[in-house]
């Protein structure tokens, strides 16, 4: 085969596969004027769907239910304002296209999966990026099929109910009940840089920041602020297998991570994914009057215990600030068979006295080098686990901070955290990255010193 017949031939294929994909521009000046206009019901692997940024909000909600591949993903990306602002998707009053059926609408602003048009069963290698989605919160409603609907109390801004490899990337999702739902059937998603706040309802424990049961998950760099005033959910409350937290920012709630038991799905219960839990890298912190005195529930809170996680939590590297003037408490373990690696964490209480109290209740905590506030105590209630000091910490009233006040968590020259972490367990990732306010990821540099701390 000669060069020009070869060059035809890869001219020709990549025609074929440029032809099978479609780029849908949304907004002011654009092809389609409206979310509305989009042929969700019709999307295939490689289309991408452009929403441009305007002044008003998109009062517009949908489905996207479709196939990509690992080449050729489905995306739907926020085209950016001149300042930077996120498109905005607000589904207060909302209408949908008369051409998609989903169940569940009172349920989301934005839904992946469970639809029957499109009846794609199996949504898979999505990319959702660059929105700001808001608004679905009770008792404001949407235009549905027979006028206007009322959303649920744990609406969500998004909720997935079923896919195979998602990626939600830089997304604000905020002023609903729940900010992200990810139900039980999920597997495979990436949530990167995104911003959670300002969710829940008042008076209630039942929404949250994000509330997620997947098979692998990973939140990194993502940004979790305060929930709506008066809202007593928990920043992240999540059921899954296989999560890991990394390099994030999480500030308030009830709990700032309530890691429970699997409630949707026995395949996770199942996974052995499911008794390896990893936070890394995040700083976390509680603020006067945020509502429990727990960073951390992990195990189960179902009340059936053979479902707890029964395995590790792998928590290191992470800086953990209290500006409470009560005490608080870093862990709560649900049953004497759960597990905590902890090495390598700054732990600061700024209120002076026994006001950092390391577990609460029952089960496992194995203590490696850390940095802890003076007057730190085991713990404060009737325990009835167990300790095991596997390597003295530091102890001190200040960690050297850059600036408490400004929340610069960053280590000041001279701070006694800097180059003072131990070797870190077998299999567990180094610290190579670090979070930087807000909702970005730093490469640490190469061969630095490792540092007590999320760096």
């Amino acid at each position: 085969m000669n060069c020009r017949v070869i060059l035809c031939t890869i001219t020709s294929l990549l025609a074929a596969s440029l032809a099978h994909t479609a780029v849908y521009e949304v907004g002011p000046s654009q092809p389609l004027p409206d979310i509305g206009s989009v042929p969700w019901e019709k999307l295939a692997a490689g289309d991408t769907v452009r929403i441009h940024w305007r002044e008003q909000p998109y009062r517009e909600k949908w489905v996207l239910s479709c196939r990509g591949t690992a080449e050729k993903p489905v995306t739907v990306s926020g085209v950016p304002g001149p300042a930077g602002q996120l498109p905005v998707i607000d589904g207060e009053d909302a209408t949908t296209r008369p051409q998609l059926k989903y169940w569940g609408q009172e349920r989301s602003v934005v839904k992946i999966g469970g639809a029957s048009v499109p009846d794609e069963s199996a949504p898979s290698h999505i990319v959702l990026e660059n929105l700001d989605i808001r608004g679905g919160l009770d008792p404001r409603t949407f235009i549905g099929r027979r006028g206007a609907v009322r959303y649920r109390k744990d609406a969500a801004s998004l909720h997935v109910e079923i896919v195979d490899h998602l990626t939600l990337r830089n997304l604000a999702l905020h002023g609903s009940g729940n900010g992200l739902v990810i139900s039980a059937s999920s597997k495979s998603v990436i949530v990167e840089r995104c911003h959670f706040y300002d969710n829940g309802n008042p008076g209630s424990v039942t929404e949250h920041n994000a509330y997620t049961e997947c098979d692998g998950l990973v939140f990194e760099g993502c940004h979790f602020g305060p929930l709506r005033a008066g809202c007593s959910g928990n920043n992240l409350k999540d059921r899954s297998a296989g999560l890991v937290v990394r390099y994030c920012w999480i500030e308030g709630g009830n709990r700032q991570l309530d890691l429970v038991d699997a409630t949707g799905n026995p395949a996770l219960n199942a996974s052995p994914a499911y008794r390896q839990t990893h936070v890394h890298g995040n700083v976390l912190i509680e603020r006067e009057g945020d509502g429990n005195n727990q960073f951390v529930h992990y195990g189960g809170d179902s009340g059936s215990t053979p479902g707890y996680r029964k395995g590790t939590l792998h928590f290191y590297h992470n800086t953990v600030v209290s500006t409470s003037l009560h005490a608080v408490v870093l862990f709560r373990l649900s049953s004497p068979e759960e597990t905590v690696e902890c090495h390598g964490n700054i732990l600061h209480t700024t209120a002076s006295g026994k006001r950092l109290s390391l577990m609460s209740t029952q089960g496992l905590l194995r203590l490696g080098k850390n940095w802890l506030t003076q007057g730190w105590v085991p713990s404060v209630d009737d325990f009835s686990g167990k300790i095991e000091t596997l390597a003295p910490s530091l102890v001190g009233t200040a960690p050297g901070f850059v600036s408490l006040q400004d929340q610069d968590f960053s280590l000041a020259p001279g701070s006694p955290c800097l180059g003072a972490a131990s070797e870190l367990p077998a299999g567990l990732t180094p610290m190579l990255r670090r979070y930087v306010r807000h909702q970005q990821v730093q490469d640490l540099p190469a061969q630095a010193p490792q540092n007590l701390g999320a760096q």
